[in-house]
């Protein structure tokens, strides 16, 4: 840089020649006008007007020590410690003062090393060079060094705790802070603010105010520091009366017209976005405002949402200073009016530093990186923030590349980088995976004294974590001498991602403290590890604490809601995001719709229709919604509101159309969806729209057509396609392509259980028990189990589960016995069990018996043990619904009158009065999602012989061993004393006395 070149020449000529021999500051005149000069160059150094301060340095026809301290400070304050070194080592290090100065600014530049090697340097040490280094490891975040070096002063001053308190309060140990603070032999005002300061920053804003109000009692007077820290504490407390307290004592104390004091009780108003209307009323009555009382005022206003009311103030406020402007500019950018902005930077007279970075940061949160750029390369004066913020633009506007080359550029000009441009850069390499730059900037950060700086080492972590290099990650995590919450959480989120779940566990149990970030990385991880329970009862556990969820977890758990088909459970989550005031964000709005869809509840239509805003996402979740509910005329209807709406579809739409489409046997609309994705819209079909293709083709009953389509792909077929064709094999039962389906898939997926089952039904079906059991040999050889059938279903806010074969419920004898109940029924009415479904080649009876205990049956006959009559059944099941229970659920639903629901793992299933909605064109299907499910009331009629069911089209006889009804005039319901099921295919009965005995001998008929 140009003040570097003219130090070196400067240091090349006579003149530094003879200022190069040491010079003892008191033997150095200071003749008038050095002072003058000395106040203007600390003045220019704190502007960053670095060429312009180096000018008069080199203007000075004499300079004495305080000169060259200001020139030295000048450097330091910009980031230059090293050119800084070099002015001090033209005087032989200078002063006490000058070695306070060097060693200050390798401490801001996080160089630890180099400041401490100043410090060991230095010939003689005063108090103020100890707290000096003690304030490098503080403000370095090493602790440890801090507090032996603390532990190890010869003498120590007020200063000196206070240093040391700092630290512990800016590293959030306020217990170890409190301890010292306990200890200390006097403490002043700055003791106070420090302690106040620390609660705030950790946000317990009552330990805040608690701890003023102690200053109070103790006789220490409020100060302007002070009552500045504790009323951003009350700003966030809410608390109209505290704050009303706090103006009361600064009026006694006399400062009601302190300008600074009024702008902090301004600030404390606008931190409540409700409380902006008195916060106008209050600045309007201050007594004193200057520039940085407007400014706020106008800040407040555009991050509350109000531009046009800040523009309003912004013309108001007489003096228009750069701050107050540069608050416009900032508010204008954040809400997208960029050229607004960048025509009022152009009519600031002489911007600082402070607006540059503000239009170049405008300009990177708008994305118009080449604008900024242009900006950056006309400053007239740059500093490290100047660097950072476009470091940190591209990184974070997918310029990752050239973020580098500037963190370069910057090196190569004598600046060290700071602790933005550095996590900026570690950002940068993890967006492009560039692991070896990584640690090439990882070297740098070593070099510059910054390796265990707790930010540098969170964005280290991130970094390394992306990379999958968790041997990295352990190494900087236990190294870091002072761990944050950020640090936990970037940790925690390393080990989920290599799957050390259990660890992660541990580590955030063990936290010192936790924030919202903590609960939802944890809750995150077990939903994405399928421990849903696990999930629900961490977020109990963050309920206890008395932390509020935020949007990203109360999407995460409507997932797990969804995921397990719990309603209930979704309608709590649901509540609970109402009460917050978040369920009408996008996202949970999305999340919601997803959810009660995937529990088949009708509420998904009422969050989508109470929307006000709606993006691709809304109207991909509710096009699949209807497409898995079988719904294939709903799913057009919505894509034609979708278009109507202008919004475009992308490639998961037509995945949702072609699935509905092969769903509802909608084969020509299918195809027409499948031509106009790439036709009208531009969009190369996916593995996974071949995939629907396939299945619409299959499901149809053209097979061949279906294998031939996928012969005749432009892309390879992937496992997800050879089993679509298997599964319509089987369901045509078309042996010779399924086996050709199934070959290509045993040596694409050869782990894959349900391939070989699904052949196996094939062979089964045929009655081919050989090759049955040559699959059944081949299963063994490659070591593939079938996955058991599991069904589950939510009861009274409990989940209940079944496996097929279950033995374990607790009331699975009644479950039995209400199966075989049912079995005998249904029998009697013409169901005769699908046994091409057993995959073992014995007797018939033997294989009805086997059938029987198939999970989802189990989870039918519970249903119907222990849900009032007339309520409807839902259930879960992790595999597809066989055919046999298919059947069973249908004569189920018709004779006991009970609205059924399944969703397996591919669809949903409707069961009504003996059918379901994949067996049907969805019109003639009274789905629930219409509000067309009907209330069928039937009349029973009783009699000395039987009882008359009227309303029904089936004839059968049954009879039944002793029970009892008896009418629970407590409850309102009928409660039977025999199985239950029978009473509910009775529907209602109409009571004849009140009691009626039913022997062996007695019938049922429905008419």
């Amino acid at each position: 840089m140009a003040h570097c070149r003219r130090l070196h020449r400067f240091l090349s000529s006579a003149a530094a020649a003879r200022a190069a021999a040491p010079i003892p500051s008191q033997r150095v005149p200071r003749p008038p006008g050095t002072s003058a000069q000395s106040a203007r160059i600390r003045e220019l150094g704190r502007l960053g007007r670095l060429r312009e301060a180096s000018e008069v340095f080199d203007r000075m026809p004499f300079r004495d020590i305080i000169a060259w301290n200001s020139m030295i400070l000048a450097y330091c304050n910009n980031g230059m410690p090293d050119a800084a070194r070099s002015l001090a080592d033209a005087i032989s290090g200078g002063n006490l003062r000058t070695g306070t100065i060097l060693l200050s600014g390798y401490a801001r530049a996080g160089r630890v090393r180099d400041a401490r090697r100043v410090f060991d340097e230095m010939r003689a040490r005063n108090t103020v060079a100890w707290n000096a280094m003690v304030t490098c490891y503080v403000q370095n975040g090493d602790l440890t060094l801090a507090r032996r070096l603390f532990d190890a002063m010869p003498s120590r001053d007020v200063s000196s705790w206070n240093t040391m308190l700092t630290g512990y309060c800016h590293s959030r140990l306020m217990m170890d802070a409190r301890n010292l603070f306990e200890q200390m032999p006097e403490r002043n005002s700055v003791s106070w603010t420090v302690m106040i300061s620390g609660y705030v920053l950790i946000e317990q804003h009552g330990k805040a105010w608690d701890m003023f109000r102690t200053m109070h009692c103790e006789g220490m007077p409020p100060e302007q520091p002070n009552l500045v820290s504790v009323l951003s504490s009350i700003g966030h407390l809410g608390n109209l009366d505290i704050l009303g307290s706090i103006q009361s004592l600064v009026h006694k104390t006399g400062f009601e017209r302190d300008v600074v004091i009024g702008t902090a009780i301004l600030n404390a108003y606008t931190k409540d976005v409700n409380m902006l209307d008195t916060a106008v009323k209050f600045f309007a009555g201050m007594a004193q405002k200057n520039e940085y009382t407007w400014a706020t005022m106008i800040t407040a206003l555009s991050q509350g949402g109000r531009i046009d009311d800040a523009f309003a103030f912004y013309q108001r406020d007489p003096l228009k200073s750069v701050p107050s402007r540069t608050s416009m500019l900032t508010g204008l950018a954040r809400c997208g009016w960029i050229n607004d902005a960048r025509i009022l930077f152009d009519q600031i007279p002489e911007p600082n530093v402070v607006s540059w970075n503000a239009m170049i940061t405008g300009y990177m949160q708008n994305d118009i990186v080449d604008e900024a750029e242009e900006l950056f390369n006309r400053m007239p004066f740059r500093n490290t923030i100047s660097w950072a913020a476009m470091i940190a633009g591209y990184a974070h506007n997918g310029r990752s590349e050239q973020a580098l080359v500037l963190l370069q550029a910057l090196h190569r000009n004598g600046m060290l980088p700071s602790l933005s441009s550095l996590t900026s850069s570690f950002f940068a390499c993890s967006n492009i995976e560039a692991l070896e730059t990584g640690k090439q900037v990882h070297s740098l950060a070593v070099k510059v004294g910054c390796q265990f700086n707790s930010y540098v080492c969170n964005a280290l972590i991130t970094m390394y974590t992306k990379s999958r290099n968790i041997s990295f990650v352990r190494q900087i995590f236990d190294r870091m001498t002072v761990k944050d919450t950020v640090s936990y959480n970037s940790f925690i989120t390393a080990l989920v991602q290599n799957n050390l779940l259990e660890e992660a566990r541990d580590t955030f149990d063990n936290m010192p403290s936790r924030d919202v970030v903590s609960w939802t990385t944890i809750i995150s991880a077990y939903a994405q590890a399928d421990q849903g329970n696990e999930a629900l009862e961490i977020f109990r556990s963050m309920l206890h604490e008395h932390e509020l969820p935020n949007p990203p977890i109360i999407t995460i758990l409507l997932g797990v809601g969804g995921s397990l088909g719990a309603s209930k459970l979704g309608q709590q989550i649901h509540a609970v995001a109402t009460k917050l005031g978040i369920d009408s964000g996008l996202i949970v709005a999305n999340a919601l719709v997803s959810m009660y869809f995937k529990c088949g509840s009708p509420d998904s239509l009422k969050v989508f229709d109470s929307m006000e805003e709606r993006d691709i996402f809304t109207w991909n979740i509710v096009i699949t919604g209807f497409a898995h509910h079988g719904l294939g005329r709903d799913t057009i209807r919505m894509y034609q509101q979708m278009e109507s709406a202008g919004v475009l579809p992308n490639e998961v739409t037509f995945v949702g159309l072609l699935h509905a489409c092969s769903h509802s046997g909608l084969v020509d609309e299918g195809r027409q969806f499948f031509k106009s994705m790439s036709s009208d819209y531009g969009l190369t079909p996916l593995l996974e729209h071949y995939a629907c293709m396939v299945d619409l083709l299959g499901r149809a009953g053209d097979v061949q057509e279906a294998e031939q389509f996928i012969y005749d792909m432009p892309i390879k077929p992937d496992a997800v396609i050879w089993s679509a064709l298997l599964g319509a094999c089987k369901i045509h039962k078309n042996i010779e392509i399924g086996r050709r389906a199934a070959e290509k898939l045993f040596s694409i997926e050869p782990s894959n259980a349900g391939n070989y089952v699904m052949l196996s039904n094939i062979y089964s079906s045929q009655g081919m028990w050989d090759e049955v059991a040559n699959v059944r040999k081949l299963m063994k050889e490659q070591g593939v189990s079938k996955e058991p059938g599991c069904s589950w279903m939510q009861i009274k806010n409990k989940m209940h589960s079944f496996v097929t074969g279950d033995e374990e419920h607790e009331q699975i004898q009644d479950i039995h016995d209400t199966l075989w109940e049912l079995y005998t029924l249904l029998k009697a009415t013409g169901f005769v069990p699908d046994t091409e479904f057993v995959l073992h080649d014995i007797d018939e009876e033997q294989k009805e018996s086997s059938l029987l205990y198939h999970s989802e049956k189990l989870a039918v006959a519970y249903g119907l043990l222990v849900t009032p009559k007339g309520v409807p059944i839902q259930i879960m099941k992790n595999l597809r619904i066989c055919g046999d229970c298919h059947t069973f659920i249908k004569f189920v639903s018709q004779v006991t009158k009970r609205e059924i629901d399944i969703r397996d793992g591919n669809r949903f299933h409707h069961f009504r009065n003996g059918s379901c909605s994949c067996d049907m064109e969805d019109e003639t299907f009274d789905s629930s999602f219409r509000g067309h499910a009907d209330e069928v009331m039937e009349e029973i009629i009783a009699d000395d012989d039987a009882i008359l069911v009227k309303g029904t089209e089936r004839h059968m006889g049954l009879d039944l061993s002793k029970g009892i009804i008896r009418d629970n005039l407590e409850y309102g319901v009928i409660e039977p004393l025999m199985s239950k099921f029978a009473i509910e295919a009775a529907i209602t009965i109409l009571r004849i006395g009140n009691t009626i005995t039913l022997t062996k001998d007695d019938g049922w008929t429905f008419l």
